[in-house]
């Protein structure tokens, strides 16, 4: 596969384009960010892209890729809903429209979250946008489109949010992890599983389109 990751200096990002590197089925991967990842592989191309909402520029790159792996995301604290939509839905559609035009035969895989609402009315406004952005990711005319909903993920290999107190919570709960693993394993994965499972879900696809913990860990 030739594959379009977006997202890759973020710590779910870094876990994907890890796995991507390390798989033979994976040709190619095209990171597109506002920053370089700073590695260096002969998979590897970047593209350093400032308007995230504009794709005009750089759209003869865009094309004969067999998979996009969505892994961008802000948090919702402290952020007004216009706000949170702009960066979420409109910025995620923008991207998403451009690709499916340019590669219809592409699978489109997008990093949600556990708590998703697939309403769209529920009471939680991160959960609301997501749900929208699910639901009409699935609209368009791309091969196939996955969602995934991970809930807690645990950074392995050298992995590291980008947001100083994040990882400041994931350094202090380190030890932790091995016993959620242990007494709630369809609630936490690791960012190796969850790479490993967009790779394998974009080549041979999955009964469902929307995916949660517990499925990212069993493939």
């Amino acid at each position: 596969m030739k594959v379009i990751l977006f997202g890759a200096t973020g710590m779910v990002g870094q876990g994907v384009l890890r796995e991507c590197l390390l798989d033979p089925s994976v040709e190619a991967v095209l990171a597109i960010g506002r920053s370089p990842t700073g590695q260096h592989h002969a998979k590897l191309r970047e593209i350093i892209h400032a308007d995230f909402f504009d794709w005009s520029e750089i759209e003869s790159q865009l094309t004969g890729f067999d998979g996009c792996f969505f892994c961008l995301g802000v948090s919702s604290i402290g952020m007004a809903e216009d706000k949170y939509r702009h960066l979420t839905y409109d910025l995620t559609m923008a991207a998403a429209t451009t690709l499916a035009r340019l590669n219809p035969g592409m699978t489109f895989t997008y990093v949600t979250g556990q708590g998703t609402d697939s309403t769209e009315q529920g009471r939680v406004m991160w959960a609301r946008i997501k749900g929208k952005t699910e639901n009409d990711l699935r609209k368009l005319p791309f091969k196939a489109a996955y969602m995934f909903r991970p809930g807690g993920i645990q950074p392995l290999h050298g992995v590291r949010s980008k947001t100083a107190w994040v990882q400041a919570i994931y350094t202090a709960t380190g030890p932790l992890w091995s016993l959620l693993h242990r007494i709630a394993p369809n609630y936490v994965t690791t960012t190796e599983q969850l790479g490993r499972a967009m790779i394998k879900v974009a080549r041979n696809g999955f009964p469902k389109p929307v995916l949660e913990t517990a499925d990212i860990n069993r493939i």
